[in-house]
């Protein structure tokens, strides 16, 4: 019986070991020196930057007047305002922008505003897309960057994507900055060290005219994004990252837009983790694939507050079960996972984060964790299957 029990709290803590492994070795790597990419060469490609947008008239005129400056001789930026019901596709259209509307009741999300992007560019078109979603604001050179390293890699090419925190924002929302600098930053900086691809983030994305026109962009999937990185990963192209380039944003203000969000993104990283995760390592390990082991293992590692939330329940079971049944080795590892989880964390934020949030804010992280339990609750009784736009701020 107890041979059982110890196999079995052993298996649990392995299980949840592999993602922290992970999580630590990525954090170590991109403490490293970071690779110089080689320089381009040649004149720069034709670009079309293709930008989704629903109901954004607060933010798109200053995300298309960090793109402006940016653009080349042939280059043009295509706006496709869909299903809005505010003045989107007009102050686009002011701001020097073409503009096309699309409006279907039952066919909602950006995978549906993208393909149809795509369709009316292939009327005329570029040679790489670039797409850059409408609150985002895009710092000088990142067009450039993003498109030489396309056109010379062969392969889709991601910018560093980062969401900063408000002025005066609280405690949540500083949390939720510094985690989305770990797995934007810290993450895919680590994976790149050693030549490895990073997932694709939904905005700062560069492709290949051929290879965007030939995906299946048409799905109201919640993450198409991340969907979208691990086909072309398959299909022998997996996905580049380019910290040169960078796309910045603010988290919104609104709690139900941040609630919002946050369920959104969260449940659909989970949906697609359950349902590709362990498929995707078994193919990798069978093809000797390298590339997509990578991005499966990474894939693998939850949400940083699931994570924390699960270790700790798993660290807490196996010393109980220590402490009546005399069962050691499965604490053992969980108390290892515990130490390079703390570690992982405390390296990142020293390394990457101290300028963004004091010690003292981190410290609030585990009651972060512990408020997000109600969401992953929710996931496993009732997912969030549709995509639903978030709500900014308190005027809309």
């Amino acid at each position: 019986m107890m041979t059982v029990l110890s196999w079995l709290l052993s298996a649990v803590a392995l299980l949840i070991l592999l993602p922290v492994l992970v999580l630590f070795a990525q954090v170590l790597l991109a403490c490293l020196p970071a690779r110089v990419p080689p320089a381009g060469q040649g004149p720069r490609p034709r670009v079309a930057v293709l930008m989704p947008a629903h109901n954004e008239a607060a933010v798109i005129v200053r995300s298309l007047e960090s793109i402006r400056g940016q653009l080349g001789e042939g280059d043009r930026v295509l706006v496709v305002a869909d299903n809005c019901s505010d003045q989107t596709a007009a102050l686009a259209r002011a701001a020097g922008a073409e503009v096309v509307e699309r409006a279907h009741a039952h066919l909602r999300g950006k995978g549906y505003a993208l393909d149809y992007g795509v369709r009316h560019l292939a009327e005329a078109p570029p040679q790489v897309v670039v797409v850059i979603d409408a609150d985002c604001q895009v710092s000088p050179g990142s067009i450039d960057h993003l498109a030489r390293r396309c056109i010379d890699s062969g392969r889709p090419v991601q910018a560093l994507d980062l969401m900063c925190a408000p002025p005066g924002a609280g405690l949540k929302i500083q949390i939720a900055e510094f985690a989305w600098r770990v797995k934007n930053l810290v993450r895919p900086r680590g994976w790149a060290r050693i030549g490895l691809p990073c997932q694709l983030m939904g905005t700062g994305m560069a492709f290949s005219w051929p290879d965007l026109a030939a995906s299946n962009l048409a799905t109201g999937h919640l993450v198409e994004d991340l969907k979208l990185g691990l086909d072309f990963c398959r299909n022998g192209k997996p996905p580049l990252f380019c910290p040169d380039a960078q796309v910045t944003s603010l988290f919104p203000t609104n709690e139900e837009g941040l609630a919002s969000q946050r369920k959104r993104w969260e449940h659909g990283h989970l949906g697609v983790l359950l349902a590709e995760g362990p498929r995707l390592v078994r193919d990798a390990l069978a093809r000797r694939n390298g590339p997509l082991l990578a991005m499966a293992l990474d894939l693998l590692v939850p949400p940083l507050a699931l994570l924390s939330l699960a270790l700790m329940a798993v660290f807490g079971l196996t010393w109980l079960a220590c402490g009546v049944f005399g069962v050691l080795a499965p604490a053992l590892i969980a108390t290892a996972a515990m130490a390079m989880l703390g570690a992982a964390v405390l390296l990142a934020w020293g390394r990457f984060s101290r300028e963004l949030i004091p010690f003292s804010v981190l410290l609030y992280a585990p009651f972060y964790a512990a408020k997000k339990i109600p969401l992953y609750l929710g996931f496993l009784l009732k997912r969030q299957v549709e995509w639903v736009r978030s709500k900014r701020d308190d005027s809309q």
